[in-house]
């Protein structure tokens, strides 16, 4: 028996986890092998509906509205799924293996055989937004260093780089270093799934004799050690909790909310204690640090005209407002005023894997526009804040 397989017996019922490389030939060519010798009551894939829904339907995608993203708020999480999709698609494509091949395969030979399946994998979306939510300042910038290094790596990879994957000694070494790079991403994409999926495959199996799951070689210890914990009783197959976003600390509302007011009482403070004068020269600071840095990110980004003006008078405004950021509000200019064809849609795929792609590609042309004015605007936010702090009390000790 491979590492890559481990069969669990709890009574009169077995469990049978496959353990694969999401872009490996022989992963694909293992779950067909091990459901036609094994033939289980039922098969568990680590796909969620919605990615079940896009295996069935590869041009699915193709119905994406840009818009829309940006009203739901889901322009980060997209751009972050269409990077972590082409770093994957990037690693087979010298050994011609889709990402997903392997839970493809398993579909397929289950539906050939009239064996049941079921999805036990959380959607991508609730991850990937729990992994923003729990990440704090620092975390999100080392999260978004790495999404964009992944995206435009170069590197080919080896098909016996990728079956090392499968090996417990390799896997040991990147959780290890996930673990100190982003311990609460590791969190999330790893010891909340592992619990997720064992939860989600305990009640697959019940009342069957034999249940085959196929999932990532990384989660097979976790999930095989929260099985184990299922069946004595000392764990719940209740995943609630991690199936929703972490409600906001009370930290985090303070200073969603304390910020604003901080620099509404600080220009205030200012026209109280230093009139007119005093006043206009921190509100222009105010307003000149938000725009202009907000302005540089769509330049950056070579925004249109509109969208680069929109930037420039809009940030100062929604940087006072929890709700509104100013990427969504560039972003959904940029998407009017060039508007995306279906040719980008078509493409998206491939120029999503070249700093040339964000530019000519007018879906992520938006994405683009959205995350630099974003990004300025935050980098605006801190540095008037902390301008108009000193300038404010310089002025006060003089005048005290």
């Amino acid at each position: 028996m491979g590492q890559t397989k481990k069969i669990i017996t709890f009574g009169e019922k077995q469990i049978v986890l496959i353990g694969t490389a999401h872009v490996s030939k022989e992963s694909c060519d293992e779950v067909a092998r091990e459901i036609r010798g094994e033939l289980p009551s039922c098969v568990a894939i680590e796909l969620d509906e919605q990615r079940y829904a896009s295996l069935k339907n590869p041009d699915s995608w193709k119905e994406l509205d840009i818009i829309k993203v940006l009203k739901e708020k889901k322009g980060f999480l997209l751009l972050a799924n269409l990077v972590l999709a082409s770093f994957q698609r990037r690693m087979g494509v010298n050994i011609g293996v889709k990402p997903g091949d392997e839970m493809r395969a398993g579909i397929d030979v289950a539906e050939e055989l009239g064996i049941g399946t079921v999805m036990v994998d959380r959607p991508i979306q609730t991850t990937l937004r729990r992994a923003w939510a729990k990440t704090g300042g620092m975390g999100r910038i080392k999260l978004l260093s790495a999404l964009i290094s992944s995206a435009f790596d170069t590197e080919e990879i080896s098909t016996e780089q990728i079956e090392n994957l499968k090996k417990s000694n390799e896997m040991d070494g990147m959780m290890a270093e996930l673990s100190e790079f982003l311990p609460a991403v590791k969190e999330v994409l790893i010891d909340e799934r592992d619990f997720y999926l064992a939860a989600h495959i305990w009640k697959a199996s019940e009342g069957k004799e034999k249940t085959l799951a196929v999932l990532g070689a990384g989660h097979l210890p976790g999930v095989e050690k929260h099985l184990a914990l299922l069946a004595d009783g000392k764990e719940t197959p209740d995943t609630a909790q991690i199936s929703s976003l972490p409600k906001k600390k009370p930290l985090s509302k303070i200073i969603s909310w304390g910020i604003p007011a901080l620099i509404i009482a600080l220009i205030a403070a200012g026209f109280v204690w230093g009139g007119m004068s005093k006043g206009a020269d921190l509100l222009g600071s105010w307003l000149l640090w938000n725009g202009i840095l907000a302005g540089i990110g769509a330049l950056i980004a070579l925004a249109h005209p509109l969208a680069l003006l929109v930037s420039i008078v809009g940030a100062p405004f929604t940087s006072l407002c929890p709700f509104v950021g100013i990427g969504l509000l560039a972003g959904f200019v940029q998407a009017v005023v060039k508007k995306p064809k279906v040719s980008d849609i078509e493409r998206l795929q491939d120029d999503v894997a070249s700093v040339k792609g964000f530019y000519k590609n007018r879906i992520l042309h938006v994405l683009l526009v959205f995350f630099l004015s974003s990004l300025g605007s935050s980098i605006g936010t801190f540095v008037a804040g902390s301008s108009m702090v000193v300038n404010l009390t310089q002025f006060l000790k003089e005048l005290f």
